[in-house]
């Protein structure tokens, strides 16, 4: 009750108030960042196995088990890797440090997929 006798009493004083009020939030909008997604560099690349009839368990041991450890000893700047298997595909998820020229990664995994498959079962392929 207080607060109504003392704005009615006062009202330059409210008006003034809600004023600056809504100028601050006129200038708060108008200042804001506009973009929803903000940029995020985060280097990754995926790999992908295919091999048709190869169940899941057998596509993490015989695939991506030995293609994850080649690849940290022989890849730069690698942070961590995760993988997935399901039936007849294997996914590898190379994420690089920040900075780092993702190009440059795709070049060292292209080349150490291409010894790797030699020693993969016939008919299994990256994508």
């Amino acid at each position: 009750m207080w607060m109504v006798r003392l704005a009615l009493s006062r009202p330059y004083t409210f008006i003034v108030m809600a004023l600056v009020i809504l100028a601050g939030g006129i200038l708060t909008i108008f200042t804001m960042a506009v973009d929803i997604f903000p940029e995020v560099n985060i280097p990754v690349v995926g790999v992908v196995w295919s091999y048709s009839g190869m169940s899941a368990e057998e596509m993490n041991q015989r695939v991506l088990n030995v293609n994850q450890r080649v690849y940290t000893t022989t890849v730069n700047n690698i942070e961590h890797l995760e993988s997935r298997a399901i039936k007849g595909v294997g996914i590898i998820k190379v994420f690089f440090q920040p900075g780092t020229d993702p190009d440059a990664g795709v070049a060292q995994l292209t080349a150490i997929t291409a010894t790797l498959i030699r020693g993969l079962p016939q008919g299994i392929g990256p994508r």
